[in-house]
């Protein structure tokens, strides 16, 4: 049966989305590590359905500047991917790459929005080549862009664009450590309704 919301979803299909995550973050430390020169692991991601507030209370301060990159899916699966980068995660990146003891997310140099949309492009391309493997869907992805704001205006970009599908947002967290050490990471997947019916009937799961 053809579902209609997120919320339909049943626990195999989670299940599906979360082995998607564990794939997925795999190839990115794989690739982060070649990039980055160092050791890069990332923790089993946890797959959760959840509405804005909710989702916002685990993310953090509405009022935190992060960084978010941002590309829109088309093809077998249509919808939008968020990588969203705190401002650790983006001091330690462009401290890894570029020996910047710290950044200023307000005022970034072109090199250093380069760098964290490449490092975004990177995650989001092996969570949609994880996605690929798993089922047999050709997806393709925009040109990656750049977002600087506050989380809650951040979050309220997948809320505009895919609100008339769900007032649910599909979130795969966990941690992924640098030479040991632990930064939170954020992925939303935010596939339309009929692409989520795609990818179960793909995988055999009713």
């Amino acid at each position: 049966m053809a579902i209609k919301t997120y919320e339909e979803m049943n626990e195999l299909g989670l299940d599906i989305l979360k082995e998607i995550g564990t794939i997925g973050g795999g190839n990115a430390a794989t690739a982060l590590s070649s990039m980055l020169s160092t050791q890069v692991q990332m923790a089993v991601p946890s797959v959760k359905i959840l509405d804005y507030n909710a989702a916002l209370a685990i993310l953090g301060d509405p009022e935190e500047l992060v960084a978010a990159i941002f590309v829109e899916m088309a093809g077998e699966v249509s919808g939008i991917m968020l990588f969203v980068l705190t401002k650790e995660v983006s001091d330690e990146i462009l401290f890894r790459m570029l020996g910047k003891t710290e950044s200023d997310l307000l005022a970034m140099e072109e090199i250093d929005s380069s760098v964290l949309i490449e490092i975004g492009n990177i995650v989001i391309s092996s969570y949609i080549t994880a996605m690929s493997s798993l089922t047999g869907v050709n997806v393709e992805l925009s040109v990656p862009q750049l977002a600087i704001n506050m989380l809650g205006g951040i979050m309220s970009v997948p809320i505009a664009m895919m609100g008339q599908h769900s007032d649910k947002i599909m979130m795969i967290t966990g941690d992924f450590k640098i030479d040991g050490k632990a930064l939170d990471s954020t992925m939303l997947l935010l596939p339309d309704v009929e692409s989520l019916n795609v990818l179960m009937k793909k995988l055999g799961v009713e």
